[in-house]
């Protein structure tokens, strides 16, 4: 099958997708730049002149290397459990798609389940060798050190082998083509090439210099964040945050965190404990709003033996549980009105009495209490006792939701994606650019615990050492795909779109399709949308005003009645 067909077959065109609104450009679900030519050229001389010509190409190779790989994922989910060939065929035309190089097949052995490959390759047009030569002009040894990369991992992401490609000759050289041939790095026993893909070409001070930076950068870590444990988060909304609740820790102050559902409340609130001299003792926590109105005054203060039906013998409440530590009670807003007198009267005296018991229990407890109720209203509305909030709300710590602390979100994918590898068993490569780009326009209402589920979604979805896509992460969210405009057949923007019009063709024909009334349909709309201007809604059917003048009178005589 010729490269053409194959990227009719696999609407290769429609992967590529721009929305200019939004200043992006996709491939799949990776992000693309528009970059021009002359000025790779000139990062590539840049790179020469300062580096040497040595290290410039292992860092050229290597990024050729990590595009062949990106394109190479994007083939396979196209792919499926189609044919490997096919997979193999349309690197090529993924390469040519984007502006770098026009291939031609010269030979090529490609067998997967025996782990063979061998291969040689015409570039009727490179642009990094047009480039290479306008500055530096024609030498003696090839220079298409990006695309050669680009070979190499693609292939080698196919045949899950290092697969090596090397020029036999190039333009650079005053030849009239690139030629390349690609096998297995074993086989062409040049050390020295193969370190041109190697990781750091050049170790020696660059990794004195990176160890320098690391261990500058962990002592600015400890200094700016000395006792953040559980906590992740470095945007200024969450530090105000944390140096709010750092500032209470150490004393004996009742802290009250304010936030919506799922912003990290009981983490803040354990964090406190653990940074308080309580740090040895019982942490504790209530959920205020799981339990029961006629149960929850027996869970925070305890049962004396027979003070109800079923009381068989008497058991400590939260209060005394958390005897010498601290006591979080979540939801506090939802407590009941005679909880909340108790409440009060346990905060004032430190004496607690059981459920149908006489005895007075001495506590000494620290709370810390959280509510996402806005409690100055529920006391305007009879709702909550106004001297129970002045006695909770004495150092008041607002938790920002996580659509205020986006540069957070990075970190929190980073540490969760970790977190659900190890519990899984299982390694996956990340997130996608357009998976990373939803994450981080999302309003997430759920907060870190709609964020947590969500990655743990994706990597149990994931493929083992795959990409967490948009796909796995969203139940039931529509096709991004969909979004953008796509590069017709003619190479235009936008003038094809083939596979949505063949959508809403699709959709129309499933139904009975009366194509007279569609039409008559289609035209009236132009024309109501055009304010009654023939003109501009022929422009915009891309028709002749003529020609829509005369479907207009072409009508039968009941229907323009």
């Amino acid at each position: 099958m010729t490269g053409v067909n194959l990227s009719e077959r696999y609407d290769l065109r429609s992967r590529l997708r721009f929305e200019p609104r939004n200043g992006l450009i996709w491939l799949g679900e990776y992000k693309m730049q528009l970059l021009h030519a002359r000025a790779l050229g000139a990062l590539r001389r840049e790179l020469i002149e300062s580096l040497g010509i040595e290290r410039a190409r292992g860092l050229l190779v290597r990024m050729g290397f990590a595009s062949g790989q990106q394109d190479a994922a994007l083939v396979k989910r196209m792919v499926g459990d189609g044919d490997p060939a096919d997979a193999f065929l349309l690197g090529p035309e993924m390469h040519a798609l984007e502006g770098a190089v026009k291939t031609r097949i010269i030979r090529s052995t490609i067998d997967v389940a025996r782990d063979r490959f061998e291969g040689e390759f015409a570039w009727e047009v490179s642009s990094e060798a047009e480039g290479h030569v306008q500055h530096f002009g024609i030498g003696g040894d090839p220079a298409c050190w990006m695309q050669i990369g680009y070979a190499s991992g693609y292939v080698t992401a196919f045949m899950n082998r290092f697969v090596v490609f090397r020029e036999t000759q190039c333009i650079c050289c005053g030849a009239a083509e690139c030629r390349i041939v690609g096998k297995p790095a074993e086989q062409w026993n040049d050390p020295a090439y193969l370190a041109y893909f190697e990781p750091d070409n050049f170790q020696g001070e660059i990794a004195e210099l990176r160890e320098q930076v690391e261990r500058l950068q962990a002592s600015l870590r400890a200094k700016a964040t000395p006792c953040q444990t559980d906590l992740i988060g470095a945007s200024p909304a969450f530090t105000k945050a944390l140096d709010l609740a750092g500032r209470a820790a150490p004393g004996q102050i009742t802290v009250l965190l304010l936030g919506e559902t799922g912003v990290g409340k009981e983490r803040f609130a354990r964090w406190v404990h653990d940074h308080s001299p309580r740090a040895a003792g019982p942490f504790v926590a209530v959920n205020c709003a799981a339990i029961p109105n006629d149960l929850i005054e027996a869970e925070l203060f305890g049962v004396q033996k027979g003070a109800y039906t079923g009381a068989q013998q008497s058991r400590q409440g939260r209060f005394e549980r958390a005897h010498g530590g601290t006591l979080f009670l979540d939801e506090v807003g939802d407590l009941s009105p005679s909880a909340q007198v108790k409440l009060l009267r346990v905060l004032q005296t430190g004496v607690v009495e059981r459920l149908g018991g006489t005895d007075p229990v001495k506590v000494d407890v620290r709370l810390v209490a959280a509510t996402n109720v806005d409690l100055t209203r529920a006391i305007a509305e009879g709702r909550f006792r106004a001297d129970l909030y002045y006695r909770l709300g004495a150092y008041p710590v607002t938790i920002p939701p996580l659509r205020e602390r986006r540069a957070d979100i990075p970190l929190f994918v980073e540490a969760l994606v970790r977190k659900y590898e190890r519990l899984y068993d299982k390694r996956v490569a990340g997130l996608t650019d357009r998976a990373r780009l939803m994450f981080e326009q999302y309003a997430w209402p759920g907060n870190i615990r709609e964020l947590e589920n969500a990655l743990e979604r994706g990597v149990l979805l994931a493929p083992p050492g795959g990409e967490i896509e948009i796909s796995h992460l969203f139940a039931g969210l529509d096709d991004p795909q969909r979004a953008g405009v796509t590069l017709g057949h003619d190479g235009l923007l936008g003038a094809g779109n083939e596979a949505a019009q063949d959508r809403v063709c699709e959709e129309l024909l499933a139904d009975d399709f009366d194509l007279e009334a569609h039409e008559r349909r289609l035209l009236d709309l132009a024309v109501r949308k055009a304010g009654g201007n023939l003109s501009k809604a022929a422009r915009m059917l891309r028709i002749t005003r003529r020609q829509l003048a005369y479907r207009l009178q072409a009508r039968p005589a009941a229907d323009a009645a």
